[in-house]
């Protein structure tokens, strides 16, 4: 039996202490310790971007990073997008826009468009191609999801002082 790392981190703004395995990736750590089930697993190695999260600020596969590695630091998961007044202007353009079907890629590309729109209020359509890019969805044809992204944006604009 492998010794369990004690790993302390802030997960959606709230203080969190848990117990993993050496070898458990933060993406088994959230859905299976933590039970935050929204990060989806899809290809477990990097390419489909199912399990995307935002780690210190930078968007991260959470397949590919060891939960250990999230000691002292800060994660966003879909969970944390919607607020006590209601849902993300992401979320929610995604559901006017009918951005969404099976929603196994859904929490991964919220969180890539997020990831971007911190970094840039206001990107082209050329950049949120760009971003969601490692995102993979087998049901949609991606326009939906880039012009819900681009939607939330002018959203966010609006809301901003």
């Amino acid at each position: 039996m492998l010794e369990r790392l004690r790993v302390q981190t802030l997960v959606n703004g709230e203080e969190i202490e848990f117990l993993c395995e050496p070898r458990q990736s933060l993406l088994e750590a959230l859905r299976d310790i933590l039970k935050l089930t929204g990060t989806k697993e899809g290809c477990n190695d990097g390419n489909c971007g199912a399990c995307s999260v935002i780690l210190n600020g930078r968007l991260v596969d959470s397949c590919l990073v060891l939960a250990a590695e999230v000691q002292g630091a800060t994660v966003e998961t879909v969970e944390g997008l919607a607020g006590p007044t209601g849902l993300h202007p992401l979320q929610q353009s995604f559901l006017e826009q009918a951005a969404l079907q099976c929603g196994i890629c859904t929490p991964g590309f919220l969180m890539a468009a997020k990831a971007l729109l911190d970094r840039e209020p206001h990107p082209s359509e050329a950049r949120v191609r760009l971003w969601l890019a490692g995102n993979l969805c087998r049901c949609t044809g991606y326009d939906k999801i880039v012009r819900a992204v681009l939607d939330a944006a002018d959203k966010m604009e609006v809301a901003r002082p």
